[in-house]
């Protein structure tokens, strides 16, 4: 089968694509035939080693798919041959990746595709809206009636956090380029704030004067001085991004009001939290809620030049590698 992989840990060119011997599935595992892969920054983390997990060469790259089921093992009982399916967790923790023409998928690690939904946003969508959920209702406690800031609410997990909330019955405060604010509207935002003001921490009060109850930065800048000061009593601030930052931490405001700050890694979810967060994707992808706002199609040939791009920060939107016509 032709497959995108690499033989040792680096830079984007030690990419290969060719034949690689095809998997063959366990008991508890799913058979795919890979339709489109998707692009992640989490893949070059890996394929750098600047992420260490175990990887077995030749390691097939890549973490999300979309594709349909050509076998499937004795325990896999859920799926049946020709189901079109979607995953968002390989390429990880032993696990080969998705960038091939088959793939092999636990079988709590799969999820059906529901009819009529394009393969392509749904392969877009599977690690951001999976962050976003995680972010939301695993990790920030989210419930109806709640407020919510989003800071970078355009952007692949921003949009899909605005998407969420709302539709989960929260008001959200989104942080935006201006350019953006018409369309971070459509996506659900109650108010929107220009990133670029004078004031945003007191544009935010202003259009959450009770505080906000769950704070999500995606820019990953994590500025918890202010972002503590933000919060409702009983707050929480969601960290999912900026690796290196060593933000200030406010403790007294943190806690003489019951406020917390929690930490997360999708790729350290759980098989229930990711089926979790399957359900409620599924869900909001069968009624036209949530899409991405822009792909680009590549052919697996070019996953080297996808990576590449990744890595010079030369990406807007999703890259998807489209594995088979």
């Amino acid at each position: 089968m032709r497959a995108a992989y690499i033989t040792q840990l680096g830079s984007p060119d030690l990419i290969r694509v060719g034949e690689l011997p095809p998997p063959a599935p366990g008991p508890h595992d799913v058979l795919v035939d890979v339709e489109v892969s998707a692009v992640n920054h989490v893949d070059t983390f890996v394929r750098s080693g600047a992420w260490r997990t175990p990887v077995e060469f030749p390691f097939v790259i890549g973490r999300d798919l979309v594709g349909t089921v050509v076998a499937a093992g004795a325990a896999a009982t859920r799926f049946r041959v020709g189901d079109r399916v979607w995953s968002n967790s390989l390429g990880h923790d032993g696990r080969q990746g998705a960038a091939a023409e088959r793939a092999v998928v636990p079988v709590d690690r799969l999820y059906h595709l529901p009819d009529g939904v394009d393969p392509v946003d749904a392969v877009a969508l599977a690690h951001p809206a999976a962050t976003a959920h995680l972010a939301l209702f695993t990790h920030g406690g989210l419930r109806a009636g709640e407020t919510v800031a989003v800071l970078g609410a355009a952007g692949n997990v921003g949009s899909a956090l605005v998407t969420m909330a709302a539709h989960a019955g929260a008001r959200v405060v989104a942080v935006a380029a201006a350019r953006d604010a018409e369309y971070v509207r459509s996506l659900g935002a109650d108010a929107v704030v220009d990133y670029r003001a004078d004031d945003v921490p007191g544009l935010i009060r202003a259009a959450a004067p009770d505080g906000v109850d769950v704070h999500v930065d995606t820019s990953g800048r994590n500025d918890l001085e202010t972002a503590v000061e933000l919060l409702a009593g009983r707050g929480r601030i969601v960290v999912l991004a900026g690796l290196r930052t060593r933000p200030v931490l406010p403790v007294g405001a943190l806690y003489l009001r019951d406020r917390s700050v929690r930490g997360f890694a999708i790729s350290h979810a759980d098989t229930a939290q990711l089926a979790d967060a399957a359900r409620g994707i599924g869900g909001l992808l069968a009624a036209g809620r949530l899409r991405p706002r822009a792909t680009e199609v590549l052919p697996l040939a070019e996953a080297a030049e996808a990576h590449r791009r990744l890595d010079e920060g030369k990406v807007t939107g999703k890259i998807v590698l489209r594995v088979r016509d």
